[in-house]
């Protein structure tokens, strides 16, 4: 790997402002000088650039509370992604695991490992999924037996038996509305919106709360992020069965 990609994607700065780092000799190898910015170093060589020690990670996980009008992808022409709100990011490898809706705001992992993400959104590891959603009318204990059992919501999804807790009832004017949580264990197309939809009810707001072992950091705020934790990234190692 090149010198100057190698310190870019560990957020050194940006490719441009490596070079004339590297050029004016800010940088070494094994405690060699590197004038060449086409210099070829590899992960577990001693890198310091200004002096700073920079370690390369092969792999990296970050928090997010994902912000409404955000799209859940890698990259687009014409709207905000995700991975545009990451500003250190500078490397080409990271993926969102799993997809939220534009308007649904909430826990969001974002990574490079691959591995990972496959078994956290495989079906056969029934990684629970926990969610808060202001629903249109009263959801009542008819709705909860229905999740319970699983939904045939139309002719292209049958969604396993989900958990549905109601947390409040609001009257507003004539109209009713209910603050519930669900928890489902697969994550297909607009699936909670589909389940409520052949309940006679729409969701109004969606936010994710939980992903397995990962909660929504209540300190962060919509649009920000952090790297995991090493108790996070030991917990969600041991459920997909990677610890």
């Amino acid at each position: 790997m090149r010198i100057d990609r190698y310190l870019s994607e560990m957020g050194a700065g940006t490719r441009s402002e490596l070079k004339k780092m590297i050029r004016k000799g800010q940088v070494s190898v094994d405690g060699e000088t590197v004038k060449d910015p086409g210099y070829s170093v590899e992960p577990g060589q001693k890198v310091l650039c200004a002096g700073v020690p920079v370690e390369y990670e092969t792999e990296v996980y970050y928090l997010m509370n994902k912000p409404a009008g955000v799209i859940t992808a890698t990259e687009d022409r014409h709207q905000k992604t995700v991975l545009d709100l990451i500003g250190e990011r500078t490397r080409k490898d990271l993926f969102p695991v799993g997809r939220l809706d534009r308007d649904t705001t909430g826990l969001l992992l974002i990574t490079n490992d691959g591995e990972m993400g496959h078994r956290l959104l495989s079906p056969k590891k029934h990684v629970d999924k926990r969610y808060r959603a202001l629903v249109s009318g009263e959801v009542n204990a008819e709705d909860v037996r229905k999740f319970a059992e699983g939904l045939r919501v139309d002719e292209e999804l049958t969604a396993l038996p989900a958990e549905l807790e109601i947390l409040e009832i609001r009257a507003e004017g004539e109209e009713k509305r209910s603050v519930v949580e669900v928890v489902i264990r697969e994550g297909k197309f607009h699936q909670i919106k589909r389940m409520f939809g052949a309940v006679g009810k729409e969701v109004l707001e969606l936010k994710r709360l939980t992903m397995g072992p990962l909660r929504l950091d209540p300190d962060l705020g919509e649009g920000q992020w952090r790297r995991l934790t090493e108790k996070e990234l030991k917990e969600l190692r041991e459920i997909t069965g990677m610890g």
